[in-house]
């Protein structure tokens, strides 16, 4: 078994470290009156702090688990349980059609832009296509991780980059109440992104990438593609026990796989078509299903005008607005097909000699 490699963690905060960096978030002038309050707070945190208390609670994990007997995080179990229901319902014919429209753009008119995005009109326009196809439309906007309070999408730590195995199906990183990393909206995503039968994703170009909103939400979608959906087989995050298990052979099951996808990506100077060709080949490695190249799109709005006209200059691109509804018009037509049994993925049945 290949030992795990140690030496880049810089250690523990001391005492007052922690203490600057816990009134960090309390220095507004109105929290004076309640000094005696955030004092005993700060020390419960020390606490918690110094002693890793990761999870709120636990309980033992019981049947359907390598380990019954491993201390599982109540969260962990909470978020796992209602993606499984979530599952069956998105397998059960009976159930509406739904379709994921991802809403890319980092901004909105709720804080420091005071504008709302491009994107989001776009999105509007494609949430319009889906319902006028008889099918359910979830508009998931993360911009709101810049306006709403205390709302995160924490970064990926890496696990998979370990031991795939020690990457857990829905993430168990978070929340992380040792270390304030609390208020993640994943388990909440996950959930949408198994409960949908299709996916549109919509996306501004910043500085030739993905909006970092968007990539945060990519990168914790890694559990979906070959993660572990039982804790206990790795006791946490025990990594030499998640590379054993690597190593003895692991499956990289694709828990998303078989959903139909599109793509719109906007820009204003350069860099669409390189976003729109990553964001296809993530979904493609994901086992998503191309719904079309009319599903795939890139396009400049006001390209090298100023910004201040933007939202003029997609009032007046026509063209583009409608490109946008026709990408939500394959994505539907795909999903259509894919719930009668009438599209498959050509090359799901074929083997690879590189699992991962």
């Amino acid at each position: 078994m290949t030992t795990p490699r140690k030496g880049q963690f810089p250690g523990m905060l001391d005492r007052d470290t922690f203490r600057v960096r816990f009134y960090g978030s309390f220095r507004h002038a109105s929290y004076e009156k309640v000094k005696d309050a955030l004092d005993a707070v700060e020390a419960v945190a020390w606490d918690n702090y110094m002693q890793s208390n990761k999870p709120a609670a636990t309980e033992k994990a019981g049947p359907g688990f390598a380990d019954p007997d491993y201390d599982l995080s109540v969260e962990w179990r909470t978020a796992r349980d209602r993606l499984l229901a979530a599952e069956a319902a998105q397998k059960n014919p009976d159930t509406p059609s739904r379709v994921l429209l991802v809403c890319g753009s980092d901004r909105n008119d709720g804080s420091c832009p005071g504008e709302m995005s491009k994107t989001f009109r776009l999105t509007q326009l494609a949430r319009a296509e889906i319902e006028a196809a008889g099918m359910q439309a979830d508009v998931l906007d993360l911009s709101r991780l810049i306006s709403d309070y205390d709302w995160h999408i924490h970064p990926c730590k890496g696990c998979a980059s370990t031991a795939m195995p020690l990457c857990h199906w829905p993430c168990s990183c978070y929340p992380n109440h040792a270390l304030r990393q609390t208020n993640d909206w994943m388990n909440e995503i996950y959930e949408r992104w198994v409960s949908a039968h299709g996916v549109i994703l919509l996306s501004p170009t910043y500085w030739y990438q993905s909006p970092s909103a968007l990539k945060l939400m990519i990168d914790r979608l890694v559990c979906a593609d070959g993660g572990n959906p039982d804790p206990s087989t790795t006791h946490g995050k025990d990594p030499e026990k998640a590379k054993a298990i690597e190593e003895a052979g692991w499956s990289y099951p694709k828990h998303l796989a078989g959903r139909a996808y599109g793509v719109v990506v906007h820009g204003d100077v350069a860099g669409v078509e390189a976003g729109r060709r990553a964001l296809s080949d993530w979904l493609d490695w994901m086992g998503f299903i191309d719904a079309g190249t009319k599903a795939k799109l890139d396009r400049y709005i006001g390209y090298y005008e100023p910004y201040a006209t933007s939202h003029e200059t997609l009032d007046r691109d026509h063209a583009v607005q409608e490109e946008v509804r026709n990408a939500a018009r394959a994505v539907a037509a795909a999903v259509r097909l894919l719930r009668e049994g009438r599209l498959a993925q050509p090359d799901g049945g074929i083997g690879t000699p590189r699992p991962k």
